[in-house]
């Protein structure tokens, strides 16, 4: 059984939502990093950089949020968040990398910003820098959604998931999406999903 280590507020959102999209058992432990939990002996056994998310998984060790996803996808997920067809898989891994390189730094830097600043310590050019990088990757992902409703295929996949969980923190950031029409009827409709929506109700009681 895969255990999934990290408190429900943090990347490990993107776990549980992949795990409950598959409707897979697993074990969550809630290690929260803001109380120094993953500086124990215990989390550093697993994760030496006393980070979350971590996952185990038999004699599998794993980091790294959008990598654990794609395990969790092509081992247990086969025809389902895991595409049949070779060129499904292929974007699987293209758009998660593009999720991590493209996409996240600007959308996490913006949410650094925006809500864990306080206001007076806020930078304005900062903040404006990075939506204009969000602006160029938003570009490039609205294009592939014009052309198909999802980004592996015909249907929704590991692609999309690890995409719209870090162009969430758009969301958060209250981004004003409209510009790319494509992008944001994809990216509701991908975060109103029961398993993400359960996730969400978990976070509220974590």
């Amino acid at each position: 059984m895969i255990t999934l280590y990290g408190k429900t507020a943090s990347r490990t959102s993107r776990n549980l939502w992949a795990l409950e999209e598959l409707g897979l058992p697993y074990k969550h432990v809630p290690f929260d990093y803001l109380k120094g939990e993953t500086k124990t002996p215990e989390f550093l056994a697993i994760n030496p950089a006393g980070k979350v998310p971590a996952l185990t998984d038999g004699n599998v060790v794993m980091t790294e949020s959008l990598g654990m996803n794609l395990y969790i996808a092509n081992t247990y997920g086969q025809g389902k968040l895991w595409p049949d067809d070779q060129a499904g898989r292929a974007k699987c891994i293209q758009w998660t990398l593009w999720a991590a390189t493209e996409l996240e730094p600007s959308a996490v830097g913006r949410l650094i910003q925006m809500v864990l600043t306080p206001e007076p310590q806020r930078d304005q050019k900062v903040i404006d820098a990075f939506a204009e990088k969000t602006k160029l990757a938003l570009n490039t992902l609205n294009t592939a959604l014009t052309r198909s409703a999802y980004l592996a295929g015909n249907a929704f996949s590991i692609a999309d998931l690890n995409v719209a969980a870090v162009a969430d923190y758009l969301v958060r950031t209250k981004f004003d999406l409209t510009p790319w029409p494509a992008a944001q009827k994809w990216l509701a409709e991908c975060l109103a999903r029961p398993a993400n929506q359960k996730v969400n109700e978990m976070k509220k009681v974590a």
